[in-house]
């Protein structure tokens, strides 16, 4: 066995994806409306200090299918017609923070998330953006993109969404082999996403992404090299190439396949070795953690000047405060809280019609914790980090250094006195090196499963 294979099976241990530090499950300290909202108003005011305004993420819950590795906040239904109530709800949460906070709103960038933003109509669609923007200012430099499935998304609806500014699509696509999407329950042609990127090419986007996923049932070497050959033929600006995070009990629906039809340790990390060294053929660079983009595109301009950063949405070309966050389940962030909307539609829908802003739960951020979420933040998008003197005093960043130490000596990071720099092997154990900072997760182990494997 490789030095290689070793350490794949070393490190290859449940760790969280740290699209937040904090990780939910790890989150205490909720946020009341009245603190949620004032730490929104403060962000605003650093942003407009700097010439920025906030960021808008929407959440559109529902799809006409279940696809079974999915692990987004989804409702099943082809009755369409929940859609406007849904999009009114939606709006009146709009309305909520935009009275607690005066009508001064300016915003950077706006993205509809699902779910399938595409499940809305053309006209629902116009209706939810001309309502969202009708009462804001837009910064010059915006960035609006949405979600889509390219099996529900029509000309119509990317055509009125780029009149209303957007310029990002990203595309799910997953993978092309046959019996690969007959299992995961996401059968779609290549016909079908080659057309969709034409039209959105045609109708003036700037960034197409696709997204792509390893390890998922029945997965080869051939399913991810013909895979990948198909999207090298219809070059995407940008692609999310993820492992498969497999959760059935978290899931439910991931119960339709068994972990033997899975590719192992050893061979999922194979296929992700594959795809990279295909879509490096063809000039797309590795930013980030499982993410790729050509030269061209923003996000790799953003990587190489060190203005790259990620969130809730994953990553983004710029550092955005704050993130406000509409729809059901939708989680937002001001830099120093999280507040996630209502899971339930119903229950969602019934506290904004009470005029309540419908925060479920949240986290209100120590000192300690900004410490560490800008550490793991800095390895996610820069790949090293850098702490200050005082920082050392922090109990927790010095058992992260001890913590580092092993992973120095296995070659993945490389330590000075005061940084942490991880080297090209290390980058497949970005998670790991990244749960050296997580203090939560040393304090409190948790005793049942939560997280999917790391590699």
């Amino acid at each position: 066995m490789s030095v290689s294979d070793l350490l794949f099976r070393k490190y290859n241990v449940p760790g969280p994806r740290y699209t937040s530090y904090p990780t939910v499950p790890y989150w205490t300290d909720s946020p009341t409306e009245s603190q949620w909202v004032e730490s929104i108003s403060e962000a605003l005011t650093e942003g407009r200090r700097q010439g920025a305004g906030a960021a808008l993420y929407i959440h559109i819950p529902f799809c006409e299918s279940l696809c079974t590795y999915c692990g987004c906040n989804t409702r099943i239904t082809r009755n369409h017609g929940v859609a406007r109530p849904y999009v009114e709800s939606v709006l009146k949460e709009w309305a909520l923070y935009r009275a607690r906070m005066g009508s001064d709103f300016e915003l950077s960038e706006v993205h509809l998330g699902g779910g399938t933003p595409t499940f809305l109509s053309a006209d629902d669609l116009k209706f939810l953006i001309e309502g969202i923007l009708e009462p804001v200012k837009i910064s010059v430099n915006s960035e609006f993109s949405l979600e889509a499935d390219p099996r529900v998304t029509s000309r119509d609806q990317l055509d009125v969404l780029s009149q209303l500014g957007f310029k990002r699509l990203s595309l799910g696509i997953q993978d092309f082999d046959p019996k690969v999407q007959e299992i995961v329950h996401r059968v779609q042609s290549k016909e079908q996403v080659a057309d969709i990127t034409q039209i959105a090419r045609s109708l003036g986007y700037t960034s197409v992404n696709y997204d792509l996923i390893y390890g998922l049932p029945f997965q080869t070497q051939k399913s991810i090299r013909d895979t990948v050959e198909v999207v090298r033929g219809l070059l995407p600006d940008r692609i999310a190439f993820y492992g498969y995070a497999h959760v059935p009990w978290i899931k439910p629906s991931q119960r339709r396949f068994t972990e033997a039809d899975l590719p192992s340790g050893d061979e999922k990390r194979a296929l992700y070795e594959l795809g990279r060294t295909l879509l490096e053929e063809v000039g797309y660079a590795e930013i980030g953690m499982d993410h790729f983009a050509l030269a061209k595109d923003a996000l790799w301009q953003a990587y190489q000047q060190g203005s790259l950063h990620r969130n809730f949405m994953g990553y983004t070309s710029r550092f955005v405060t704050p993130l406000i966050a509409l729809g059901v389940s939708a989680i937002g962030d001001s830099g120093r809280a999280f507040a996630q909307n209502e899971k339930l539609v119903e229950a969602y829908q019934s506290r904004v019609e009470k005029g309540e802003i419908p925060i479920q739960r949240g986290h209100l951020l120590t000192s300690e914790d900004q410490i560490l979420r800008r550490h793991i933040l800095n390895l996610m998008t820069r790949m090293e980090t850098n702490w200050r003197d005082s920082e050392l005093q922090a109990p927790h960043l010095a058992l992260a250094l001890e913590k580092l130490v092993e992973l120095q000596n296995d070659g993945l990071v490389e330590l000075t006195s005061s940084s942490c720099r991880v080297t090209p092997q290390g980058r497949p154990f970005m998670r790991n090196v990244c749960m050296a900072f997580d203090a939560r997760l040393a304090e409190k182990a948790p005793n049942s499963r939560l997280f999917s494997q790391t590699i």
